[in-house]
């Protein structure tokens, strides 16, 4: 008969007491001690919302170092569940405990980054390399931050020094393979998923594993080809756009096929196409991949496929990857439309809305600008801004949304009139409808010296987005905020800068 972890643990929580029964107090410090064992086991086997249940049981009544245990614990799982509000009270605790600890520190950086504050998570995460040089998670942080600022190979070190000093973190192998296919070294990534895979709870049967195994497939069937291999890299390409409903079209092929529409979409991780013309281009489908968007559908299962050429007026890239919208959306009230995104091939864009063209390249020009905000990017193009002068967001740069919006997360933390007039929407995104949007008036909103003052937003539901990023996306900036901007959207600089029109 297999005997769970619950069962086991339980008998040696009865030992223990029984051992210890002349003694109050260390009945009460072996109770604590099985406590922990118990919510370690859990995390363990990834069962996270359990163990967060564990772990704060001992928070409240354990000695310092155990409360320090309960709480690194139970910050880590509190960010595994996409609870990244409390992962960062929990964390807050434990680096006011353990003032000058540089595992605590590494901790706090985790909780920070999941709030989608990265430049504080990156300072925390050099904080505690300096306490703690030889803090895995801390170098695994700061490996994932570099990323986001394009530093690559840099965040390669990083990775590689977190996996010397724990070769067994799951985790730290998926770091690694992030960096490596933003890399473009597609074996190499393959490699570190694998090894991810390997590593996880229940790697047999579990949903997590599942999606892992599915990108490694994927990765290995670039295996003889250069991802994205753009034609003149050096060069910059210059592409005309026109204006339709607030969204910037552009022409384009694929597989040198007839030429048709995309939307240029920087709130898109790939390049995406419709099932009908992924089928008429002969664009093969490898497996499916996990996507999460705007809507009641959450996440959505989409098959990927490998376009063997992409052309966008001048710009020629080859082998590049795209999603490919199978199953389609039903009930929208229009067909999803191909989408593309100069920096999901990883390539710098200036957008002049002015001069309606867009300027592609590796390396753009130096020009003079008005604001310059710290961007990063971490599948997709963030900036910071500050809700009510007061609440610190990340917002996704998006160029195929149309309006400014916050998140129900974001809203939530305001101090407004809970008399505050809500206006009934109707929204839909990547996933569907979303049936809980509305408008909130009275909202102020800044970005740097740009200030909105009590303005209306769309607040819409980005839970399950932020949970599959593994950050709190604040919110969403579209077309009516960008373009009233020249904007360039730089990843070697990793600036967005803006130039009023």
């Amino acid at each position: 008969m297999r005997i769970g972890p619950r069962v086991v643990l339980a008998s040696v929580a009865m030992v223990a007491a029984l051992t210890l029964l002349p003694g109050p107090r260390a009945i009460v410090r072996a109770s604590d001690e099985i406590q922990l064992q118990l919510a370690d086991v859990l995390f363990k086997a990834g069962r996270y919302a359990e163990a967060v249940d564990a772990y704060r049981s001992v928070t409240a009544t354990a000695s310092l170092p155990m409360r320090a245990r309960a709480l690194s614990g139970l910050a880590t799982a509190l960010v595994r569940i996409g609870e990244f509000e409390p992962a960062l009270n929990a964390a807050t605790q434990l680096r006011e405990l353990m003032p000058g600890d540089g595992d605590a520190m590494s901790v706090y950086g985790d909780a920070v980054w999941a709030m989608g504050l990265f430049e504080e998570a990156e300072a925390a995460y050099q904080t505690a390399l300096t306490l703690a040089p030889r803090s895995a998670r801390a170098h695994n942080g700061l490996a994932r931050s570099l990323a986001a600022r394009s530093r690559l190979d840099q965040a390669v070190d990083e990775a590689r020094t977190a996996l010397q000093l724990a070769p067994d973190v799951a985790e730290y192998h998926f770091t690694l393979s992030a960096i490596f296919e933003r890399q473009r070294q597609f074996d190499d990534a393959a490699r570190e998923m694998l090894s991810y895979v390997n590593l996880l709870p229940n790697s047999d049967t579990s949903d997590k594993a599942l999606w892992a195994r599915a990108q490694v497939r994927f990765l290995l069937s670039f295996s003889g080809k250069r991802p994205f291999e753009v034609a003149r890299p050096n060069q910059l390409i210059v592409v005309p756009f026109r204006l339709e409903r607030d969204k910037v079209m552009v022409r384009g092929k694929v597989n040198n096929g007839q030429e048709m529409d995309f939307v240029l979409d920087t709130g898109a991780e790939q390049t995406v196409l419709s099932l009908p013309v992924a089928r008429r281009e002969g664009v093969v489908p490898v497996t499916y991949m996990r996507t999460a968007g705007v809507g009641e559908l959450g996440v959505r299962g989409l098959q990927v496929g490998r376009m063997d050429a992409l052309e966008i007026g001048g710009l020629k890239v080859k082998n590049v990857t795209c999603l490919i919208k199978n199953p389609p959306l039903v009930g929208l009230p229009r067909p999803e439309m191909e989408s593309f995104s100069p920096l999901a091939l990883g390539l710098s864009m200036i957008i002049d809305y002015q001069k309606r063209q867009i300027v592609i390249g590796r390396h753009l020009p130096d020009e003079a600008f008005d604001t310059e905000l710290p961007l990063r990017m971490h599948r997709l193009a963030m900036v910071p801004g500050t809700l009510n002068g007061e609440r610190p967001a990340s917002f996704v740069v998006d160029t195929g949304g149309e309006v400014i919006s916050i998140s129900r997360s974001s809203a939530g933390a305001l101090d407004l009139d809970p008399e505050q007039r809500r206006i009934p929407l109707k929204v839909y995104g990547a996933s569907g409808w979303d049936p809980d949007a509305f408008l909130l008036p009275g909202v102020d909103l800044q970005f740097q010296q740009i200030r909105f003052s009590n303005i209306p937003v769309v607040v819409l539901n980005l839970r399950t987005p932020s949970v599959l990023l593994g950050f709190q996306v604040g919110g969403i900036v579209g077309h009516k905020f960008l373009s009233k901007y020249r904007v360039v959207i730089d990843l070697e600089r990793s600036v967005l800068r803006l130039k009023t029109l």
